[in-house]
């Protein structure tokens, strides 16, 4: 008899997953806390200092590939851990930051380095790696950190509140080396063979296809295995880097970037527009629980149902005016955070349903590059939008177009028709 554990690791991994996209993505998402701080401190526009931020996610995406390929080809352990403790040393660097372009150096080059190396350009081929079966919730549930990063503000806000905004940043490096290099170093795996075991789902799902597949396509369809130049060759790989593009580099980027300094303009508080920062993590972290819906229904649908939710969280956006209706603000984080967190799983587990393979690091860090691409426009953009017409009415319009196209493109994908793709390959 064998002598199965209770506890399949790949569930661990997903833990790992969690935590540590919680703590080093709350070093990004807590910008918009930081941003009315550092437009106080050296009284620049809106959009030259959300250039910073701009400049942090093209820098992310683009630097995503390579830490992907590393995942492919190196050692993603060491990777990981080189990649946490500079990112520790660039955020507490922040702190001592005198001009602005201090920040566009640190913060816009510097910290997204340290991000991708340490993040989920590594996470996402990890997960993918450990889970054949049910690949899309255990993306999803992974990506829960990333939800709970948007409500990483408050505490942000309040440390803030104790210590000052520059002291913030070396409190927050100090969380990242105390809890992520131990965790790291003891219990990341990147693939299920590194601890003698075999990916979730794997001798069950290979028995099937072999049932469904007959004759020599069968040997051909499951051996095949993507390389990046075969993928880029395929017009569905740029159809979903367009999408990340246009929904989470364009759309999210740009409200995520601007909503605290919005939520200001029109009278409330510091910490109420955090609040409203932290629900839409909270309610982003209910979608992407809710990611098993995309292995039950599909990738495209999912996405459709995603994108409506966030097209309807804009339009809630644009409707306030003043501090008479909050209920407006509220109905905006809860369905931009259930739509965010719905896509943000399904469309890597979407790219992994036609791409997976050996190099899928690559593959997936191909996506980031779009985002990275997009959100180097979105927040620029919003703040360019706002200061020749003083609102943000037609930069969230445009998210809406961005939204609806971001779907359609996903479509015309068809991650839905990924066995019959891998067989003409």
């Amino acid at each position: 008899m064998i002598d199965r554990p209770r506890l399949f690791y790949g569930w661990i991994m997903v833990g790992v997953c969690i935590l540590s996209l919680t703590l080093i993505y709350g070093t990004r998402h807590s910008f918009s806390v930081f941003f009315s701080y550092i437009l106080d401190e050296f009284g620049r526009s809106r959009g030259s200092t959300a250039i910073m931020f701009s400049l942090s996610i093209l820098v992310y995406g683009l630097f995503a590939p390579v830490v992907g390929g590393l995942g492919d080809r190196w050692k993603p352990k060491k990777a990981m851990l080189m990649g946490m403790a500079f990112l520790a040393i660039t955020i507490a660097s922040c702190g001592c930051a005198q001009k602005l372009w201090h920040f566009y150096v640190l913060f816009g080059v510097l910290v997204p380095m340290g991000m991708a190396l340490s993040g989920w350009p590594l996470f996402a081929p990890t997960l993918a790696n450990w889970f054949e079966k049910n690949r899309g919730m255990a993306l999803g549930l992974g990506q829960i950190g990333g939800g709970i990063s948007f409500s990483y503000g408050v505490v942000v806000e309040f440390i803030i509140s104790l210590v000052g905004w520059r002291h913030a940043y070396f409190v927050q490096a100090g969380i990242l080396v105390v809890f992520l290099l131990p965790i790291y170093l003891l219990l990341f795996h990147y693939r299920p063979e590194d601890k003698g075991l075999g990916a979730y789902g794997a001798a069950e799902l290979t028995a099937l296809k072999a049932t469904v597949v007959e004759g020599p396509m069968a040997n051909e369809t499951l051996s095949h295995d993507w390389t990046l130049a075969k993928a880029m060759r395929t017009y569905q790989l740029w159809l979903l880097v367009l999408s990340y593009f246009l929904f989470w580099g364009i759309s999210n980027y740009l409200v995520l970037a601007h909503q605290v300094k919005f939520a200001e303009d029109m009278g409330y508080s510091k910490i109420f527009a955090a609040s409203i920062f932290a629900l839409f993590g909270v309610f982003m972290v209910v979608g992407l629980l809710s990611a098993f819906v995309s292995d039950a229904v599909g990738r495209e649908k999912t996405i459709s149902l995603a994108a409506i939710l966030n097209i309807s969280a804009v339009i809630a956006l644009v409707s306030v005016r003043d501090t008479s209706q909050p209920w407006l603000l509220y109905l905006y984080a809860i369905c931009f955070g259930c739509g965010t967190g719905l896509y943000s799983p399904a469309i890597v587990a979407g790219t992994a349903d036609i791409f997976h393979g050996r190099h899928f690091g690559s593959i997936a860090g191909l996506l980031l590059t779009g985002m990275g691409l997009g959100g180097a426009i979105g927040p620029w953009l919003g703040g360019f939008l706002h200061d020749i017409s003083g609102s943000y009415t037609s930069a969230f319009i445009l998210c809406t177009v961005c939204f609806a196209l971001a779907s359609a493109a996903v479509w015309i994908a068809a991650p839905r028709n990924a066995a019959r793709l891998r067989a003409r390959v």
